[in-house]
């Protein structure tokens, strides 16, 4: 039996009607992305564009996916300095297309991953420049005021930092199958060093290149922030350390998540410049930063187990969940490795 299609579009269509642009012609539909994640369409009328959002067809957990959720997020940066897609419609009913979804506008820009499009690809200075945009994204994210934008009750901001060790100690038991070297090393010192914490903020939960996209032009400016579903209320300063986490200076060879995305990673800036901007653009102390990195790391590495189990079960022959097990042991070395040095290992 073949699934259904994950857009069924007259039904789209009828239930559009006249709130978009290009009403008198044909609606198209385009998937251009896939797998756990949200799914994406790129929906066409006429001259006009759009992006639709829906779950993917196998959600990965039940508290996954709210569409509703990212919708809200999106909302509330309305009138704010952080750059986002201007969110447009929302519907909750799945008997339209089989799924909740939104539609937001298309943002004009790539994604900052080889190959970059001239001069991105060759001037040390606009890749510099790409980096220290990038890292103010989370800044003027952090300075956003939630309340005054809405987010109350968005998310849970007491006691974050003391429920994470415990959050992804919890999800790892349920699929743990493997001594991990490290993890409960981690695990104490996380508990132990664990800092009063930053003021409150939009966390956007899974800060990295592959989430937002550049304008086109030089000099480099961030055009959108995007893919939200993890976002919530809570410590920003993991943001910035998940940033970090997986940056790689353009001189080290120890291989970091940038090197997946840049193999040329001349012009870019360190991790240190990338902190120091941050601070600079968000006004937050930096002086406890290795635990935000060695928590990143931590979270990472138990999230990416699952992967990683469901190849060694024998539930995927998907090469990149195989690759799954040497990276997680690799994040929880890393993250001894911070732990241990502080934040000259960073």
């Amino acid at each position: 039996m073949t699934d259904a299609p994950l857009i069924d579009i007259p039904a789209l269509d009828r239930w559009i009607g006249g709130q978009l642009g290009g009403h008198e012609d044909r609606l198209t539909a385009e998937r251009v992305s896939t797998g756990a994640s949200n799914e994406m369409f790129e929906l066409r009328r006429g001259g006009e564009a759009w992006i639709l959002r829906r779950p993917p067809r196998h959600k990965v957990s039940r508290s996954a996916h709210d569409m509703g959720r990212e919708f809200r997020v999106l909302n509330a940066l309305e009138g704010t300095n952080v750059p986002h897609p201007r969110p447009l419609l929302l519907c909750e009913d799945q008997g339209v297309i089989g799924a909740p979804f939104f539609v937001m506008e298309k943002i004009e820009g790539f994604a900052p991953r080889e190959p970059l499009p001239p001069p991105f690809d060759r001037d040390p200075g606009v890749r510099h420049d790409m980096g220290l945009r990038l890292v103010e994204g989370i800044a003027e994210l952090a300075n956003v005021d939630w309340r005054a934008a809405g987010l109350e009750g968005f998310g849970k901001p007491e006691g974050f930092l003391e429920r994470q060790v415990g959050r992804w100690l919890g999800q790892l038991e349920t699929y743990r199958s493997r001594d991990i070297p490290g993890l409960d090393e981690v695990a104490a010192w996380l508990e132990d060093a664990r800092p009063s914490g930053s003021e409150p903020a939009i966390l956007h939960g899974d800060y990295q290149l592959i989430n937002v996209m550049f304008a086109p032009q030089s000099p480099a400016r961030l055009a959108a922030i995007v893919d939200w579903e993890q976002s919530t209320i809570g410590d920003p300063l993991l943001d910035l350390g998940w940033l970090l986490a997986g940056w790689q200076d353009p001189d080290e060879e120890d291989a970091r998540f940038t090197s997946a995305y840049f193999a040329d990673r001349t012009g870019l800036p360190t991790r240190a410049e990338l902190a120091g901007r941050y601070a600079a653009a968000g006004g937050r102390p930096l002086d406890r930063l290795d635990y935000y990195v060695v928590l990143a790391l931590f979270k990472l590495a138990c999230i990416l187990e699952g992967s990683y189990h469901r190849f060694a079960t024998g539930r995927s022959d998907n090469p990149m969940h195989e690759a799954m097990g040497p990276l997680v042991l690799r994040l929880m070395n890393q993250a001894r490795g911070v732990a241990r040095t502080g934040p000259e290992g960073l």
